[in-house]
C-alpha cells in the first residue's frame, strides 16, 4: 500500500499538468476524471513514452505482444485503427502535404487512433464544443476511406486535430517556423567550431539536421514526453570529447530549458556525422537507409557506413512507410534500425552506433545475400539513372532561374510614414501595392490579414537589428516575391509599441510553391543571421542587395549539387 500511495502521489502531479483529476477515496477506488479531450491527450503522451516503433509498425503477422503493459497501451490506442490509419492516409498522400517528419507522423497517427478507439468505446468529446470549426477536405477523404461514420462533433475535433498536426504553417521558412531557431542553431554550431578548432559552418546538411530536430525535440522536453536514447551509454564511450563540448554548448546557448544527455546525446550525433563528413569515400552497392531513432542518428549511421564498408552507395534515408514500397529494383539492400514487414533478403537490421561486429554482419550478409541476387541489368540501369552532369545541369537551371526570377523583381523602397499611420496593420497595404501586381492588388486586405496572422504567432524582428522580416505563402499569390523597405521613423509591429523596425524584408509565395523556390527563400531567411547582409540591407543599393544575395546563393546551389570543379 505505500508503495502505490507514492506511486499515485506522483500521478496526481502528472495528471494535474494534463488538466485531469486523480480521484481516490477509501471504499470508492481511484479514478481519473476531466474532459475527453484531456483524457485523449494523456493516452497519446503515454503511448509516445512507452511505446516504440517495432511496438507499433513491428508485430506483423499477428505475432503475440509478450509485455502486459505494451499490450495495454496498444489496446487503448487502438492497434486495427492505427494500421487502418496508415494505409488509408498512405493511399491519400496526393490529397494533404506529406512533408512530416516520420515522428511527427507517427504523433498524428497516434493521436487519430486514439480518438477513433474512444469513438468506438462511446467516448465522444463534449457537444457545443467546436461549433465554429470546420470539416476539413482531409478528414472527409479519410472517412470516406475508412467507410467511418462519426458524429458532427468529432468531425469538428478531428479536422481541428488534423489541422494542426498534417498542415504545416503558411510559411516560407522551411525547416524553422521562426528566426530564434536558427539563431540558436548557428550559436550552437560556432560553440562547437571554437572548442574542435574545426570549421563547421559551411555544412548545410548539419545546419538543417539541426533545425528540423531540435524545435520539435525540445517541444517534447517541453510538453513533459520522456526523451530515450539507447545508444546513450556507447555514445559517451565513443564521443566522450565531442559529447562534453555539445552538452556546453547546449548549456550555454539553451539555458532556459534543462536537456536531458538523452537528447543531448542525439545532438551529438549531428556533430559527430558532419566530421565524419569530412572525409570522401566512393560508393557502389545501392542501399536504402531506414533509421527510426532520429535525424542525427541516420547520418551517423551513413557515414559510419561509407567509411568502413565504401562499396555501399547510400541513396537515400527513408521512413519505414516509404521504404517497404520502394520497388526492389530501385535498391540492392534496405539497412534499417527497426524491423520491418519484408522477407529476410531484402533487408538487414543494425544498431545506429555499427559496432565492429555488426560491421562483419553487414559485410557477410552483402557477400551471402545481397550479392548473389544483384541483376547486372538492373545496376547498369540504376547506374545511368544517377546523377549524372546532365542532371546536374537541369537542377542548376531550376535554381538558377529561380534566383533570377525573384532578384530580377527585388526592389527597394524608401517610405515617408505619414502622421498616425506608424503601425503594420495600416502600412502592410500600402505595402503591397507597391509590388504593382494587379493579382495583388485585387486580394490586398486576404493578404495583409494573413501577414498579420504570421506576425501574432511570434516575433518578426531579427534579434539585435532593427529589421523585421515578414512573410507568408497564399492562395492569392502567383509568383515568389522579395521586397526591401525602409522607412524614415521605426514602424510599430506589436499591440503592445515594444516590438519596432525601420527596414522590412518582404517574401511572398504561393500555397503551392515549388521546393526549390521554397528552399532557396528559405535560404536567404537564413542569411538574415550574417551581420553583412544586415548592413547592405540597411545602407546599400538595390544592386549591391542583389550582389551579395546571388553570390551566397550561388555557393548554396554549388554545395547543394556537390558541384567540383575538374
Amino acid at each position: 500500500m505505500p508503495t502505490i500511495s507514492h506511486d499515485l502521489d506522483e500521478l496526481e502531479a502528472t495528471m494535474q499538468r494534463q488538466g485531469l483529476t486523480l480521484v481516490r477515496r477509501r471504499g470508492y477506488g481511484v479514478e481519473i476524471i476531466g474532459s475527453e479531450e484531456a483524457k485523449r491527450h494523456s493516452i497519446s503522451l503515454l503511448a509516445l513514452n512507452h511505446l516504440d516503433d517495432s511496438d507499433l509498425f513491428g508485430q506483423f503477422q499477428d505475432q503475440t505482444v509478450t509485455h502486459p503493459i505494451t499490450a495495454q497501451l496498444l489496446d487503448m490506442i487502438g492497434k486495427d485503427n492505427f494500421k487502418k490509419l496508415e494505409q488509408a492516409l498512405w493511399e491519400l498522400n496526393d490529397d494533404w502535404p506529406n512533408t512530416l517528419s516520420e515522428s511527427d507522423y507517427t504523433r498524428m497517427l497516434i493521436k487519430l487512433s486514439v480518438a477513433l478507439t474512444r469513438i468506438g468505446n462511446h467516448c465522444l468529446v463534449a457537444a457545443n464544443t467546436y461549433d465554429h470549426s470546420k470539416v476539413i477536405p482531409l478528414l472527409q477523404s479519410l472517412m470516406d476511406a475508412l467507410d467511418l461514420q462519426l458524429p458532427l462533433e468529432e468531425q469538428r475535433y478531428l479536422s481541428q486535430l488534423l489541422d494542426n498536426e498534417a498542415f504545416p504553417e503558411s510559411s516560407l521558412l522551411i525547416h524553422h517556423e521562426d528566426m530564434p531557431t536558427l539563431e540558436g542553431v548557428k550559436q550552437l554550431i560556432q560553440y562547437v567550431e571554437k572548442h574542435l578548432n574545426l570549421t563547421l559552418t559551411e555544412d548545410h546538411s548539419l545546419e538543417e539536421g539541426l533545425i528540423q530536430h531540435i524545435k520539435p525535440a525540445f517541444q517534447r522536453i517541453l510538453d513533459g514526453i520522456a526523451i530515450r536514447n539507447p545508444m546513450l551509454v556507447q555514445i559517451k564511450k565513443d564521443y566522450s570529447s565531442l559529447f562534453s563540448i555539445v552538452r556546453g554548448g547546449v548549456q550555454e546557448v539553451y539555458a532556459h530549458i534543462k536537456v536531458p544527455d538523452e537528447e543531448i546525446g542525439y545532438i551529438a550525433m549531428h556533430f559527430g556525422a558532419s566530421l565524419e563528413r569530412l572525409k570522401p569515400f566512393p560508393r557502389k552497392i545501392r542501399a536504402v537507409l531506414v533509421c527510426t531513432s532520429g535525424i542525427g542518428s541516420s547520418k551517423l549511421l551513413a557515414v559510419k557506413i561509407a567509411k568502413e564498408l565504401p562499396q555501399i552507395e547510400l541513396i537515400g534515408h527513408y521512413s519505414w512507410y516509404e521504404a517497404t514500397r520502394l520497388p526492389a529494383s530501385r535498391y540492392d539492400l534496405i539497412i534499417s534500425t527497426v524491423d520491418l514487414p519484408l522477407k529476410p533478403d531484402r533487408y538487414i537490421k543494425l544498431s545506429p552506433m555499427l559496432s565492429p561486429e555488426e560491421t562483419n554482419k553487414l559485410r557477410a550478409y552483402i557477400e551471402g545475400t545481397t550479392l548473389k541476387k544483384v541483376n547486372p541489368a538492373i545496376a547498369a540501369e540504376a547506374e545511368a539513372s544517377g546523377q549524372s552532369p546532365m542532371d546536374r545541369l537541369l537542377l542548376l537551371q531550376l535554381y538558377s532561374g529561380v534566383v533570377l526570377r525573384l532578384l530580377d523583381g527585388f526592389h527597394v523602397h524608401d517610405l515617408a510614414m505619414q502622421h498616425g499611420l506608424v503601425d503594420l496593420a495600416e502600412q502592410l497595404p500600402r505595402m503591397l501595392s507597391l509590388f504593382d501586381k494587379p493579382y495583388i492588388d485585387r486580394h490586398n486586405d486576404k493578404i495583409t490579414e494573413q501577414l498579420l496572422a504570421r506576425e501574432r504567432q511570434g516575433s518578426l524582428v531579427i534579434p539585435d537589428t532593427e529589421l523585421a522580416l515578414l512573410h507568408t505563402r497564399s492562395e492569392w499569390i502567383e509568383e515568389p516575391l522579395l521586397a526591401l523597405y525602409r522607412f524614415d521613423r521605426p514602424l510599430i509591429l506589436s499591440e503592445d509599441g515594444e516590438m519596432k523596425a525601420k527596414q522590412a524584408l518582404m517574401m511572398l509565395g504561393p500555397m503551392k510553391l515549388d521546393p526549390y523556390s521554397l528552399e532557396l527563400l528559405s535560404e536567404i531567411s537564413a542569411m538574415l543571421l550574417l551581420p553583412e547582409l544586415l548592413t547592405v540591407l540597411a545602407h546599400g543599393h538595390a544592386a549591391s542587395i542583389k550582389l551579395f544575395i546571388s553570390k551566397k546563393l550561388e555557393a548554396y546551389i554549388k554545395t547543394k549539387l556537390d558541384w567540383r570543379e575538374s
